[in-house]
């Protein structure tokens, strides 16, 4: 099904190069931009017959009476030629409300998205757990469609996805891939994990890992050989460590950070900063590769603080810190002095890096 303004709006966001449509009733629908939300001042009223409208007319029967239930739910949304869109309805004051991300077709390679090869190596592991963290529309799932994307051109596995919803959609080519959809193929993320285990799966890509149920399940399959790529709503390495521990109640804790050092293979962690030109976003990263410094971290909370300078000073292994990311970016002249301080942990020692490189103007010093 269809709504032929709604999908109108889509096109404008499409056009402008936009990330995402918001339409709220008594404001006018905005679209964001390279981070900032802006108006479609031409469009009509949003009114609250409009957008029950629009959500009923693009809402799978299953996926209204999951919405009638909870007040909010998540689906997707495709309009041919045009693309694929991740939708979060949700009630705001009694009236309909509605969030659209636009999200791939295809997956990016690794050198559009601007990846450093560390990315590669970690989505050629053959076991354990890889993670990509960061806060909402940091670039999360275009990440992890490359890595799939990757494993998908060069091992001939099988890969089972379990995604809510499904935003890129993957072709076999060396590998065979299954998509699983919650809410329409399956009902949850933990319960997806168990049948996974029985479908004889190389590489497990879990969506997001919300629950203690969908984290045990996760690491039990890293344990047992598999590669098992996951997401999470962190912001480094070391708080991504302690949610997960956090899931699970103290009793327990010790033995998480242990089962976690073992397989743990790596996380990367993503900010996205303006481009220099203003006309776009790139990916900074913090990645940090498992190796027996950083699991002692693990394993060890009150080392915990030490992470952030291993990940300093492990070049060697592909690591590096935000900070060291964005002066590479910097360099390579894809970034502007603002959006490098916007973005980084620490901006006075960010800005002593870019002085040592001599890569900070003399009017900057």
């Amino acid at each position: 099904m269809a709504h032929p303004l709604l999908d109108d709006l889509l096109r404008a966001l499409a056009e402008a190069d936009g990330s995402d449509l918001h339409v709220k009733v008594g404001s006018p629908p905005r679209i964001r931009v390279n981070g900032a939300l802006v108006r479609l001042e031409n469009a009509p009223p949003v009114t609250p017959d409009l957008t029950a409208e629009m959500a009923g007319a693009i809402m799978r029967p299953e996926v209204a009476e999951q919405f009638e239930e909870r007040n909010d739910t998540d689906f997707a949304y495709a309009v041919p030629q045009l693309g694929r869109f991740r939708v979060n309805a949700f009630r705001q004051r009694g009236t309909v409300g509605m969030i659209f991300r636009r999200v791939r077709t295809s997956a990016a390679s690794f050198d559009e998205l601007g990846l450093p090869d560390v990315v590669g190596r970690l989505a050629s592991e053959n076991r354990g757990l890889v993670l990509v963290t960061g806060p909402t529309g940091s670039g999360k799932t275009t990440t992890l469609a490359a890595m799939i994307d990757y494993i998908n051109e060069n091992r001939e596995c099988h890969v089972v996805t379990i995604e809510d919803p499904i935003e890129v959609l993957h072709r076999d080519k060396m590998a065979s891939i299954n998509q699983r959809e919650i809410g329409f193929d399956t009902n949850d993320f933990a319960s997806a994990m168990r049948a996974a285990m029985r479908q004889d799966p190389d590489v497990i890509l879990v969506g997001e890992m919300r629950d203690q149920e969908t984290v045990s399940a996760a690491l039990s399959a890293a344990e047992t050989g598999h590669l098992v790529f996951s997401t999470l709503h962190t912001i480094d390495a070391t708080e991504t460590v302690n949610r997960i521990v956090d899931f699970f109640p103290p009793h327990q804790q010790h033995q998480i950070r242990v089962a976690l050092a073992g397989a743990v293979r790596g996380t990367i962690c993503q900010r996205l900063v303006q481009t220099a030109d203003g006309k776009g976003r790139v990916a900074a990263l913090e990645v940090m590769v498992a190796n027996g410094r950083i699991q002692n971290c693990i394993v060890d909370p009150s080392r915990g603080g030490d992470m952030h300078e291993i990940i300093a000073d492990g070049e060697y292994y592909g690591m590096q810190t935000f900070d060291q990311s964005l002066v590479k970016l910097y360099e390579r002249g894809m970034i502007d002095m603002r959006g490098a301080m916007t973005a980084a942990t620490n901006p006075h020692d960010l800005k002593v890096m870019l002085q040592q490189r001599g890569l900070v103007a003399a009017t900057n010093r």
